[in-house]
C-alpha cells in the first residue's frame, strides 16, 4: 500500500508536519521523448533536486474539442510514476494558460474558431471549456498526490496572470474549479515581482503567491514577504537560470554559472527554489511559440535555455556549479544513470526524390470553398501552413495589393511563380505588379509561425488571412482554401514534377545499424519544417541562432529510415548531414 502523506503550507513548508526545503527544477514531459523521461529524472536527483515541477499543455492533451491525448510524450501520469519512483516530489501547473514559450501559451487553438472569444478572464464560454478539459485532467492527476500516496505536492492557479489580467473573479473561477475536480494539495500562484503583478495575479484566500526572477533574488524575496504580511515561505517558482532563443537573435542566449550559482545560494540560505529551466527540451512539431512587442519573435524549435541539462541531456559546468550550492544545503544522493545515451554521426546522405508542394497539393489537401477568406481556426485547422487560391482576371496592372488582417508570413504567387515574400509587419504594407498572361491565378501560402504566448497579443492570433485580400481598392472574392497542417506528410506524392525555386518536398533515406541520438545540420537550407519517420522534428530556418535539429535516437529505428523536409523558399541542398556535433 503505498504510503499517504500530507503536504501544508503554514509558516514553512510542511510534509507530514515537519520542515522541508523544496529543490526543485522545471522539466517539461512534452519536450522529451518518453524513452527518455527517467534519465533526465535521474540527473535532476543526481544534481540535489528532490522535486520537479512541470506545466500541462492543454493544447496536445486536448488537440481538437472533446478529443484527448494521455499517450506516448503526453503520457503525463507516468511521467509523474516515474518521478516518484525516483523519490521525487511533484509540483504540477495544470492552469489553462502555461506561457512556456509553447504555442498560444497551451491554449487550444480552436478555442478561437469563436470569433467572440475572450480568453483568461470570466468569459462563461471560456470557462465552460476550461471546466470540460479540468474534468477529465483531473482524472489523471487527483490520485497522484501526496494525500492519495502520490508524488503531487502543489499544483499552481493560472500563470503569471499578473502580467495579463487582474480579474480575480477569473482566477477564483479557475482555484475552485481545480478543488471541484478533486485537488487536495496547496494550491498556489506565481507571478514576476514587478509593478502591480503579484497585487494583479495573486488570490490568497486560496493559494499562496511566489515569485519568478533570475536576479536580486534577495531583493524580491524581501517584497514577496512583505506582500504575504511576513508569513509563509519564500519561494521563486521560476528562477531564470538561461533564457529562450527566437529566430534572428544574434546568438544563443546564455547566463554564466558563476552568477546564477551565487543568486542560487542567496536563494537557499531563506527560502525554496524552482529551476527554470532544469532541462530545456525541444519544441517539437509546430509547438514553439512566439512573443510580439515592437515585432514578431518566433521561438527556435531548440528550447535548450542554457539550462543545467543541454537539449540533448548532457551535464553542463553549470549544473556542476549547482550541485556544488546545493551541496552546501543538503546532501547529495548517489544515482545509477539507467539509460546509455550515445550521440552518432550518421553522415552524408543524399535526396532521392523531391517534389513542389504545387505538384502534389491534391494529394495533401481538399480545397474548401468560400466567397472571402477564412483564417485557420474556422477551417478547423490549428497549425501549419494554408494555401488560399483564387482567379484574379485577365492581364492587367495591379497597383494595390494588400493583405488584410494576415499572420504570420506569406508567399505570393501569381500562376505559381513567386511574386514576394511577406512577414508580420510587411504584410499589410501595399504592393503593385504587372499580370501580363490572358487569364492569372493567385496563390497565398500562409505559415503560422507559432501563436504568441504572452502579453495581450494573444487575443489577436488567428492565423492565415482573415479579413481579406485587397486587389486594386477592392476585397477579391471567391476562395478555395488548401489547409496545410502536414499531419499527413505520407501523402506526399514524389512521383510527381520539382520545379527550381518552389516550395518542396524533399525525401532522403538512409539505413540505421544502430540507433543513437543524432543531429541534422540545415546550412545550406532555406525555411522550413523536418520530418524523421513521419514525426514532425520542429522548424527551421537559415537565420539562425539554431544551426542544427536534435534527433533523439528513439525517434530512429533499425533499417530504413526517412527524413522528409517542407523547404518554403526554395534554398535547398542535394544532400543533408547527420552529425555527433550538437550546437551551430
Amino acid at each position: 500500500m503505498k504510503k499517504m502523506n500530507e503536504f501544508a503550507i503554514k509558516d514553512e513548508f510542511l510534509l507530514n508536519g515537519e520542515t522541508v526545503k523544496i529543490i526543485s527544477g522545471a522539466l517539461h514531459y512534452f519536450r522529451v521523448v518518453p524513452e527518455y523521461w527517467r534519465d533526465r529524472l535521474e540527473k535532476l536527483k543526481a544534481m540535489g533536486c528532490n522535486t520537479v515541477e512541470t506545466y500541462v499543455p492543454w493544447n496536445v492533451h486536448e488537440p481538437k474539442k472533446g478529443m484527448f491525448n494521455f499517450k506516448g510524450m503526453y503520457n503525463i501520469a507516468e511521467f509523474i510514476s516515474i518521478a516518484q519512483e525516483l523519490d521525487l516530489w511533484v509540483i504540477i501547473r495544470p492552469s489553462p494558460y502555461i506561457c512556456a514559450e509553447w504555442e498560444f501559451g497551451g491554449l487550444p487553438a480552436w478555442l478561437l474558431k469563436d470569433e467572440n472569444m475572450r480568453i483568461r478572464c470570466h468569459y462563461e464560454p471560456f470557462l465552460q471549456h476550461v471546466d470540460e478539459y479540468f474534468q477529465v485532467l483531473f482524472e489523471q492527476l487527483v490520485p497522484l498526490q501526496v494525500n492519495y500516496g502520490g508524488p503531487i505536492i502543489m499544483m499552481q492557479v493560472e500563470n503569471e496572470y499578473g502580467g495579463y489580467g487582474n480579474d480575480k473573479q477569473y482566477m477564483r473561477a479557475v482555484a475552485n474549479m481545480m478543488l471541484e475536480k478533486g485537488c487536495v494539495v496547496p494550491l498556489v500562484t506565481s507571478d514576476g515581482p514587478w509593478h502591480d503583478m503579484l497585487e494583479n495575479g495573486s488570490i490568497q484566500e486560496l493559494a499562496f503567491p511566489t515569485v519568478n526572477c533570475g536576479s536580486n533574488l534577495k531583493g524580491h524575496f524581501k517584497k514577496l514577504k512583505e506582500f504575504n504580511n511576513g508569513t509563509g515561505p519564500l519561494m521563486v517558482m521560476e528562477f531564470w537560470i538561461g533564457w529562450f532563443d527566437a529566430w534572428g537573435d544574434a546568438e544563443h542566449h546564455t547566463r554564466d554559472e558563476k552568477s546564477a550559482a551565487q543568486e542560487l545560494k542567496d536563494v537557499l540560505e531563506v527560502g525554496h527554489v524552482n529551476f527554470y529551466m532544469f532541462h530545456g527540451g525541444t519544441n517539437f512539431g509546430f509547438m514553439s511559440g512566439a512573443n510580439y512587442y515592437e515585432k514578431l519573435l518566433p521561438d527556435t524549435t531548440s528550447y535548450d535555455y542554457d539550462a543545467p541539462l543541454t537539449e540533448w541531456g548532457d551535464t553542463t559546468p553549470k549544473y556542476e556549479a549547482f550541485k556544488q550550492v546545493i551541496s552546501e544545503t543538503t546532501k547529495i544522493p548517489e544515482v545509477a544513470f539507467s539509460t546509455e545515451i550515445i550521440k552518432k554521426e550518421y553522415g552524408e546522405v543524399q535526396c532521392k526524390n523531391r517534389v513542389s508542394l504545387f505538384e502534389t497539393l491534391d494529394s495533401l489537401s481538399e480545397p474548401i470553398y468560400s466567397d472571402y477568406t477564412l483564417p485557420m481556426e474556422k477551417l478547423d485547422q490549428n497549425y501549419g501552413y494554408i494555401l488560399y487560391r483564387t482567379n484574379i482576371g485577365k492581364k492587367r496592372k495591379i497597383e494595390d495589393f494588400r493583405l488584410v488582417n494576415a499572420n504570420d508570413r506569406a508567399h505570393v504567387y501569381i500562376n505559381q511563380e513567386l511574386k514576394c515574400t511577406k512577414y508580420d509587419l510587411e504584410l499589410p504594407v501595399q504592393e503593385s505588379f504587372e499580370l501580363t498572361a490572358e487569364e492569372n491565378t493567385l496563390d497565398i501560402l500562409v505559415e503560422n509561425m507559432g501563436r504568441v504566448n504572452y502579453s495581450i497579443k494573444m487575443e489577436e492570433q488567428r492565423k492565415g488571412i482573415k479579413n481579406g485580400v485587397v486587389i486594386n481598392g477592392a476585397y477579391q472574392s471567391e476562395w478555395q482554401h488548401y489547409p496545410l497542417p502536414l499531419d499527413n506528410i505520407d501523402q506526399v506524392d514524389f512521383s510527381k514534377e520539382f520545379k527550381e525555386g518552389s516550395a518542396a518536398f524533399h525525401q532522403f533515406q538512409f539505413e540505421v545499424e544502430e540507433i543513437h541520438d543524432t543531429f541534422l545540420d540545415f546550412q545550406g537550407w532555406g525555411k522550413g519544417v523536418a520530418f524523421v519517420n513521419g514525426f514532425n522534428l520542429g522548424r527551421f530556418w537559415k537565420i539562425g541562432p539554431q544551426k542544427k535539429l536534435y534527433i533523439p535516437g528513439p525517434l530512429l529505428k533499425k533499417g530504413l529510415n526517412e527524413i522528409i523536409l517542407f523547404e518554403t523558399e526554395g534554398i535547398y541542398q542535394d544532400k543533408i548531414y547527420l552529425t555527433d556535433k550538437p550546437g551551430s
